[in-house]
């Protein structure tokens, strides 16, 4: 009786481990610094994810929508027509966990795709890591092309974007996919967390 109870209390941690390996090796395979999740970085340098809900706006794209709209900045001959065609194909595409497609982009993918189409930069996939690839700058120093990061608590990156102009920015944002927001905004302007420079980047066309 004895060795039976054993048995099954060993197969009920087996299945206890089985199906709580599952869930976690998704959850780690994705990207996991974006704007819905909060980043805590433990004292012995481990960090804790937990999901922010969000609210999704009533105004602009549906992260669950289709393209549409046009984007709500006017380029000029002063500005670098490659990188506004980009941004322009990919406005609007829905936001995914994890995504890294036109049918729903996370973050720091859309960054990176950007990067790489108008600059020919291969940048890391996690925002926090992205910083490795550019130069830290001062936000009075932002201009087109340069990179801005984000943070829910102010100790860790939890969202990226790319700097246009008159403090507007185009980024994948889980409420409304990809769009573009001014810095200015109460949201945007108090989770800001730095800005950078990557070498290739330019402002001569």
């Amino acid at each position: 009786m004895k060795k039976n109870l054993k048995l099954c209390v060993y197969a009920f941690c087996a299945c206890l481990a089985i199906s709580s390996c599952t869930p976690l090796r998704n959850f780690f395979t994705a990207d996991l610094e974006d704007e819905d999740f909060e980043v805590t970085e433990n004292f012995d340098g481990h960090k804790t994810y937990k999901r922010v809900p969000k609210k999704t706006s009533k105004k602009g794209n549906s992260s669950t929508g289709t393209k549409s709209g046009k984007m709500p900045i006017t380029v000029t001959d002063k500005d670098n027509a490659k990188l506004y065609k980009v941004i322009e194909k990919w406005y609007g595409t829905p936001y995914k966990y994890g995504g890294c497609s036109s049918s729903g982009i996370d973050c720091s993918c859309f960054v990176k795709n950007v990067f790489s189409e108008v600059y020919d930069v291969n940048l890391n996939r996690v925002a926090a890591d992205i910083t490795k690839n550019v130069t830290l700058i001062e936000r009075s120093q932002l201009r087109e092309g340069d990179v801005v990061f984000f943070s829910n608590n102010k100790s860790a990156i939890s969202h990226v974007g790319i700097y246009l102009k008159d403090g507007m920015f185009a980024h994948a944002s889980s409420s409304k996919g990809v769009t573009i927001s001014k810095l200015s905004e109460k949201y945007w302007d108090t989770r800001y967390y730095a800005a950078g420079r990557h070498s290739k980047v330019t402002t001569k066309w």
